[in-house]
């Protein structure tokens, strides 16, 4: 199997970035390689899923501290079980510990301390994505989300145990979920292998759920997604994930948010960008123009002698602010079109205009260019 690539190494960051630095590279490469963009372009696609895993993974506190850490092992729990593991489980692999946090936990387990029997453990969290047009994230929406998860088994009420009868204490720990065990000059209490630090065993399973007192379940969830959201923001659904142990807590759902490249304009902050193209007689004599925004439109005076890519701000025509602090602007770039194609009446005032230019010296920038080139050469 091919070794991962480095997250920090996908974004173009070290290791010191701070969030905003993460945010703003993963927007740029995900406006780059988004599959709407590059249509049956699979590496481009390739590089876009594995931008969003490093942002998932690096925009995560708790996951960013094992990945620096450990790496692409402790993400994944490689040799200990696999599967997704956070900071708490991590360690636990490795020092045998049964349940808690914190020092004093660890090394208790380390040398023989009063270890405690495996209590009730939050579930797992789960993490899903939508994709939303710009007016979407400009007005804020309302999406049904369809996912499948565990929840408690109906007939055994999650106990795992057949109908009508119980867990029964392990033997192995009697019930203390550790056992101990010599390893040189230490005595270390690891995690019953028997019972897996539960402290019970299930000696007649339910047929429902095979013993495990959870069964793969579809369900829908409505998920409110606010006005001004970014690209590749994260809500989170507290206690909609996988249902704990041990009547544990429920894991929290994550809801990574993706906004569809839009045909007319870009996004920066909160701040939108669009090219509007124009005539030259339009600029040159001043006009106004109609423009497009995401409140329906707008319009825009163009004076007299304005030059092509002029950039010209709308006040509070951009998207709302996430956290309620206004609106940013939209900003519109003149674009000058050329004429492709010209028919006799507008070739023949061209011409008039040309000889006219040629009589007065044109205009001032260029008759100034012409003279520094004039004085270059003689």
């Amino acid at each position: 199997m091919p070794t991962p690539r480095d997250y920090y190494e996908i974004l173009g960051l070290g290791r010191g970035a701070s969030e905003a630095d993460l945010k703003k590279a993963y927007r740029k490469l995900a406006m780059k390689h988004h599959p709407d963009r590059n249509p049956d372009d699979d590496d481009s696609a390739a590089r876009f899923k594995e931008a969003t895993e490093a942002y998932e993974v690096l925009s995560d506190d708790e996951k960013r501290r094992v990945y620096d850490q450990f790496g692409h092992d402790g993400l994944r729990g490689r040799g200990m079980g696999g599967g997704s593991m956070d900071a708490a489980d991590f360690f636990e692999s490795i020092f045998g510990g049964g349940g808690g946090s914190g020092l004093g936990d660890l090394f208790g387990g380390m040398f023989g301390g009063g270890g405690r029997r495996g209590g009730p453990t939050r579930g797992s969290h789960l993490r899903v994505q939508v994709t939303i047009p710009l007016s979407d994230a400009y007005a804020g929406t309302e999406r049904t989300l369809t996912l499948r998860r565990r929840e408690p088994c109906v007939a055994c009420s999650g106990s795992g145990a057949k109908p009508g009868t119980s867990p029964e204490t392990c033997g192995t720990c009697n019930g203390q979920g550790q056992v101990q065990q010599q390893q040189g000059f230490f005595m270390m209490r690891t995690a019953c292998p028997a019972c897996r630090g539960v402290g019970t065993v299930i000696k007649d399973p339910c047929a429902e759920c095979t013993g495990s007192g959870r069964i793969p379940k579809q369900v829908e969830l409505t998920v409110k997604i606010p006005a001004g959201i970014d690209d590749g923001a994260q809500l989170r659904l507290s206690g909609e994930g996988e249902p704990g142990t041990q009547d544990g807590p429920r894991g929290d759902l994550f809801v990574l948010v993706h906004i569809e490249p839009h045909e007319l304009f870009e996004r920066d902050g909160d701040d939108l960008y669009c090219e509007i193209p124009v005539t030259f007689s339009q600029v040159a004599l001043g006009t106004e123009l109609e423009v497009p925004s995401l409140q329906g439109h707008a319009t825009l005076k163009v004076p007299a002698g304005t030059q092509s890519g002029r950039l010209f701000r709308l006040r509070g025509q951009g998207m709302p602010n996430l956290y309620g602090h206004g609106r940013g602007h939209l900003m519109v770039r003149i674009q000058v079109e050329t004429p492709r194609k010209l028919n006799a009446r507008q070739r023949e005032l061209i011409e008039e205009l040309v000889e006219h230019d040629d009589e007065t010296g044109g205009n001032p920038s260029r008759k100034s260019f012409l003279d520094k080139v004039r004085d270059l050469f003689e």
